[in-house]
């Protein structure tokens, strides 16, 4: 495809995460729910009662852990460190009491929990907590996904011998990472591509540029290698991705797309195959 200008890249860049209605119903929330239902229902909040429904409910422990502010990364982190294993399905089976004791202990559990049954809570009050939520960084994280399952399934799709989320050799025996490699095996790869898509910024967004720059500084002259970079956190990247962009235009790497143009991707993974015989 014609190479576009840095401008014209920049007004490709779609948003890859798809709209959360933060109303509708699924099946962790109502979860969630279930868990909130069953401790407001509770007679009496002290350490026999949340042990007894811990014991119940073992799948229910991080609700307890937001009751006292804990997303599941911080209380696996939590547990981790005061208990060893960051499985509470383990921990609520083996130790139920240390559980809850822990989270007493650390953060205030019992109070926290009695007081917060007894509040009644006004629409800014959801519209506060929900703004803390991970409900973005996670959907994020799936969309980056599911671009690479993209790229995965055209490989598929051609009949490729390929390999995802893997390192390949290039100069020197160096080697760099990448999220497809085709054909199977670091040392054999002759086509290795990146796929970045992010929504939301941050490090991430100049570590992504890194591993880039690695895989453009150590091919070899007969492999190519691939970007397929969206996703509107990138608008605020901006230099970031031009980073990126100078390598193509300086023939650092051969081809850089984002969704709109992903159709060039598949043309353009089809003729370097092909080249590499790779391809009947």
């Amino acid at each position: 495809m014609a190479m576009p200008t840095f401008e014209e890249y920049l007004a490709s860049l779609s948003c890859i995460t798809a709209h959360v209605d933060p109303t509708a119903s699924t099946s962790g929330a109502q979860d969630i729910r279930d868990a909130a239902f069953q401790l407001e229902d509770l007679p009496v909040i002290d350490l026999p009662s949340l042990v007894n429904w811990v014991t119940k409910h073992p799948s229910w422990v991080p609700v307890l852990g937001l009751t006292v502010g804990l997303s599941q990364e911080k209380l696996k982190n939590v547990l981790r460190q005061k208990l060893g294993s960051t499985s509470w399905l383990k921990i609520a089976r083996e130790n139920p009491l240390g559980a809850v004791s822990m989270l007493n202990d650390q953060f205030d559990l019992l109070n926290s929990l009695e007081r917060q049954r007894k509040e009644s809570y006004s629409f800014g009050d959801i519209l506060v907590a929900r703004a803390g939520t991970r409900v973005t960084a996670a959907s994020a994280t799936t969309s980056g996904r599911s671009v690479e399952d993209r790229i995965e399934a055209i490989a598929n799709e051609l009949g490729l011998s390929y390999e995802t989320r893997t390192r390949f050799v290039g100069r020197s025996n160096r080697s760099a990472p990448c999220d497809l490699a085709v054909p199977r095996g670091e040392s054999q790869a002759e086509i290795v591509v990146a796929a970045k898509a992010f929504d939301s910024t941050g490090s991430k967004l100049t570590d992504a540029v890194r591993e880039v720059e690695q895989m453009a500084d150590v091919r070899k002259p007969t492999q190519f290698v691939m970007a397929v970079i969206d996703g509107i956190g990138w608008l605020s990247r901006a230099n970031d991705l031009r980073k990126i962009h100078a390598l193509w235009e300086s023939g650092q790497i051969d081809g850089m797309y984002t969704l709109a143009s992903f159709n060039s991707f598949r043309v353009d993974l089809e003729h370097f195959a092909r080249l590499r015989k790779l391809l009947p």
